[in-house]
């Protein structure tokens, strides 16, 4: 059922299935006249972990703040790679070809997405077209309508899924683990399942390849301290953290990006999130 606040309104629909398995769309509207910028919000959890309840605190910032938004829930853990990005690629279509239920247009779309769903989000803007990730058709009865994104905002991504293995691994293999190892080797093994597959789905090795990829305006949002997400990989080549390496691979590929850091405390809180709802009105203007 709706469930009305003061300031939008939620639905859930189904977006995708995959046999008996329904994936489920989270609909938040602003009230107001718009066309509204929407947002398609992806949850975290290391590619194992979450659904799209985990989106709503972030999905109700933005909606308060004017953005409409879609939160998906999309296969992950074992399902493996690159399942999530063949529905995450869908439901961006989904939500182009729907986009007056949110208030929105077809060329006002961006993504939004919280560690693992930060690397997918800006994966997903990267690599539109891929034919991997676009197997899946809309049907005939849907407008024709791609994947690209006009925005990105990370909060506090894993960008480098291989890089972050392997950090994971080496804090793991020391004589007093730390806490925040946890079981992450693990689940980046259940879904990524090879080092080879970390690699592909990379935005940051995609850039320093030189992969040819769109680079839509881009927001990291990086709390500190966070040696989850935020820390220097010795074998990058690189003398900075990762998010200031892929803000460098990033501005070279001609992308614009902010980094934005802020004390870990209060990385998710309503100023800090109100910013991300501010990226997203400087950058996808209905007037366009």
């Amino acid at each position: 059922m709706p469930a009305d606040t003061e300031a939008f309104t939620t639905r859930d629909v189904a977006y995708l299935q995959h046999g008996d398995r329904r994936l489920m769309a989270r609909l938040f509207v602003p009230h107001g006249s718009g066309p509204f910028p929407a947002v398609v919000e992806l949850h975290g959890g290391a590619w194992c972990n979450g659904d799209l309840n985990d989106c709503q605190p972030y999905a109700e910032a933005l909606a308060r703040g004017g953005i409409s938004v879609a939160a998906l829930d999309f296969r992950h853990a074992g399902d493996g790679y690159p399942a999530a990005l063949v529905d995450i690629n869908y439901g961006i279509r989904w939500v182009k070809a729907h986009a007056g239920e949110l208030n929105s247009r077809a060329d006002l779309i961006g993504a939004a997405g919280q560690s693992s769903g930060g690397h997918l989000a800006m994966l997903a803007a990267m690599r539109p077209d891929d034919p991997r990730y676009a197997a899946i058709a809309l049907p005939s009865a849907l407008p024709a309508v791609d994947a690209s994104l006009r925005a990105v905002a990370m909060l506090w991504p894993v960008i480098n899924p291989l890089s972050r293995y392997r950090h994971a691994l080496r804090a793991r293999d020391a004589a007093a683990p730390p806490a925040w190892v946890g079981n992450i080797p693990d689940r980046h093994d259940l879904f990524w399942k090879t080092e080879a597959a970390m690699a592909d789905g990379n935005p940051m090795l995609a850039l320093e390849r030189g992969e040819p990829v769109p680079t839509p305006p881009a927001l990291w949002l990086q709390g500190r301290p966070d040696p989850v997400h935020d820390y220097h990989d010795p074998d990058g080549g690189f003398a900075g953290t990762e998010p200031e390496r892929f803000v460098a691979a990033y501005r070279r590929a001609g992308g614009a990006i902010d980094l934005r850091i802020v004390a870990q405390a209060e990385r998710a809180d309503a100023a800090t999130l109100a910013e991300v709802a501010a990226f997203f009105h400087r950058n996808i203007t209905p007037g366009d």
